[in-house]
């Protein structure tokens, strides 16, 4: 099973504060059957360049996976990318896909979206330059982003939730209603440390294959890898 969002890169954003925490995160992750994990650390372009988050993002990869067990999870890097009005002419952004995929995941803003950032993501993909996701797309759907996001996904734009979508009683059956709609693309565990945000994805594809069996959570995984290139 894959975990597609994750802050377990030690010492580069909100996430794990190091390289111990970084391995218990993802022995945790392990235990719970995840085989691959995609490191998605904050990237915020007003604080600096794409190369710059890459040497960062790179070095600290570097020092995690220094006598990495085989038993943790195969870590692919990427970003999490805030999403900003001029986006589409960042200089490299390209560089931050997901490993040798065309995944590129963006963190839109926590209100109702403008035309203009609608226009804007919608002009991204149809570059064919990479594919974008959403990251946890049921954040945005109080602030009535639905019209926007249905828009989106006619443009070929992928949506990613987090785990606790499917682990919380108030909103689990929606979470399953639109994962069996086609409407979420990756689950990710989102988690950012051992005590604050602990990786709890185990619980949600349990849930999922218990509600839709286990062919089903299979054909789900094999579809998060062909995208991914695994």
């Amino acid at each position: 099973m894959i975990d597609f969002h994750s802050h377990i890169l030690p010492a580069v954003d909100d996430g794990s504060k190091n390289v111990e925490e970084s391995k218990v995160l993802l022995s945790m992750l392990s235990q719970q059957g995840i085989k691959y994990v995609v490191a998605t650390p904050h990237f915020l372009p007003e604080h600096e360049s794409v190369d710059e988050f890459l040497l960062r993002r790179n070095k600290a990869f570097e020092e995690l996976t220094v006598n990495y067990s085989e038993e943790l999870p195969q870590i692919f890097l990427g970003a999490e990318v805030a999403y900003y009005e001029g986006i589409s002419h960042l200089y490299g952004l390209e560089k931050l896909v997901i490993g040798d995929s065309r995944l590129l995941l963006v963190e839109m803003p926590l209100r109702k979206w403008s035309e203009t950032s609608v226009r804007e993501l919608t002009n991204i993909a149809c570059s064919n330059t990479v594919t974008l996701v959403l990251a946890h797309i049921e954040r945005y759907l109080p602030y009535n982003n639905k019209e926007a996001i249905n828009t989106l996904l006619d443009c070929g734009v992928l949506l990613q939730t987090n785990a606790s979508f499917f682990n919380e009683f108030q909103t689990k059956r929606k979470a399953l209603r639109m994962l069996k709609d086609g409407l979420i693309h990756f689950v990710g565990s989102d988690c950012h440390s051992v005590r604050r945000r602990p990786p709890f994805i185990g619980q949600a594809y349990t849930f999922i294959a218990k509600k839709l069996g286990d062919g089903f959570l299979q054909d789900f995984t094999e579809y998060q890898s062909a995208l991914l290139r695994i």
